[in-house]
C-alpha cells in the first residue's frame, strides 16, 4: 500500500471548550500512539483529512505524517479510528497508530469476489459471504487494499476456505484454515416447494369440515323431512293453535 502525505501540528487544547473552538477554526483533534513513542496530541486540517478519507480506495489508510515543530517530525502511521458527527458526518477525531517501515502489522482487510460462481450460474444457487474481512500480517508497504477471491469454479454446496486463498506477495492470512470465507448454497425455492408438498393432502384423503350439530350429535341433512316424533309434536302444536275460545265456552254450558 502506498502511503499518502499529511501535515499535522502539535496540540495543547484538550478541554471540551478548547476542542470545540479548534473544530470551529477548521482543525480536527487527533492522537497518535504506538510502540515507538508515548501517545501525543495532534491536530490536522479538517478539509485535508476529509479528502483523504473520501478518496481512499481502502478502509485502511497509511499516511506519512509531518508534525510541524516536533523533534520527530516524520511519522509513518495507519489511520486506526475515525469519529464522525452523527448528523452531518463531519470528522470529529482521528486516531493514528504509528508503525515502523520494517515492522509487520496485523490489520483487517475487506474481502471481495470476482467472477460468477458455477453453482449460481448453472444451478440457481446463492453466493453467500461468510467472512467480509480477513486478518492479515505484513509490512506496511505490502498491506493490500483488499483480498480478492475468484469464485468462478465454485459449485453448489461448496465453499472456499481461508487455507485455500492465495494471498498477495509478502502477506500472510491469519485464522483457522478450515473456516469458510464464501460458499454457494442450494436454491431456497426448493425448500419452499418441499414444505408446500408436505402440507397438501394426499390423494384419496377426506377433507374434514366443521358443521353445527343438533342435540343428538348428528347434523341435519339439507332438505330432509323431520323425524316421526318431531312430526307428531308439530301436528299437536298445530291442533292446539286451531282451538277457538268460543268452542271452549260452549262446552262449559
Amino acid at each position: 500500500m502506498k502511503s499518502v502525505p499529511l501535515k499535522a501540528f502539535q496540540r495543547s487544547q484538550v478541554r471540551r471548550g478548547e476542542v470545540k473552538k479548534l473544530r470551529a477554526a477548521g482543525r480536527v483533534p487527533a492522537t497518535i500512539y504506538g510502540r515507538l513513542a508515548q501517545p501525543q496530541n495532534l491536530e490536522v486540517n479538517s478539509k485535508e483529512i476529509a479528502d483523504l478519507l473520501n478518496h481512499s480506495a481502502s478502509e485502511n489508510l497509511l499516511v506519512d505524517l509531518t508534525v510541524e515543530n516536533d523533534p520527530r517530525s516524520k511519522r509513518l502511521a495507519l489511520v486506526q479510528e475515525v469519529q464522525h458527527h452523527p448528523l452531518d458526518s463531519k470528522v470529529l477525531h482521528v486516531d493514528f497508530h504509528e508503525v515502523a517501515e520494517n515492522e509487520k502489522v496485523i490489520v483487517q482487510v475487506p474481502v471481495e469476489t470476482t467472477g460468477e460462481a458455477a453453482g449460481v450460474k448453472n444451478a440457481g444457487g446463492v453466493l453467500e459471504h461468510v467472512l467480509f474481512k480477513l486478518k492479515v500480517r505484513c509490512l506496511p508497504k505490502d498491506l493490500p487494499d483488499q483480498i480478492t477471491i475468484d469464485v468462478t469454479a465454485l459449485e453448489i454446496n461448496k465453499a472456499i476456505h481461508i487455507g485455500e486463498i492465495v494471498p498477495p506477495a509478502g502477506v500472510e492470512i491469519l485464522g483457522d484454515k478450515h473456516i469458510a470465507v464464501v460458499s454457494v448454497a442450494a436454491p431456497r425455492t426448493e425448500e419452499v416447494a418441499v414444505v408446500a408438498d408436505a402440507a397438501a393432502p394426499a390423494a384419496g384423503d377426506v377433507e374434514m369440515t366443521k358443521e353445527k350439530k343438533d342435540e343428538d350429535g348428528a347434523a341435519p341433512a339439507k332438505g330432509a323431512a323431520p323425524a316421526k316424533g318431531d312430526a307428531k309434536a308439530a301436528a299437536a302444536g298445530d291442533k292446539k293453535a286451531e282451538v277457538k275460545p268460543e268452542a271452549k265456552a260452549e262446552k262449559k254450558k
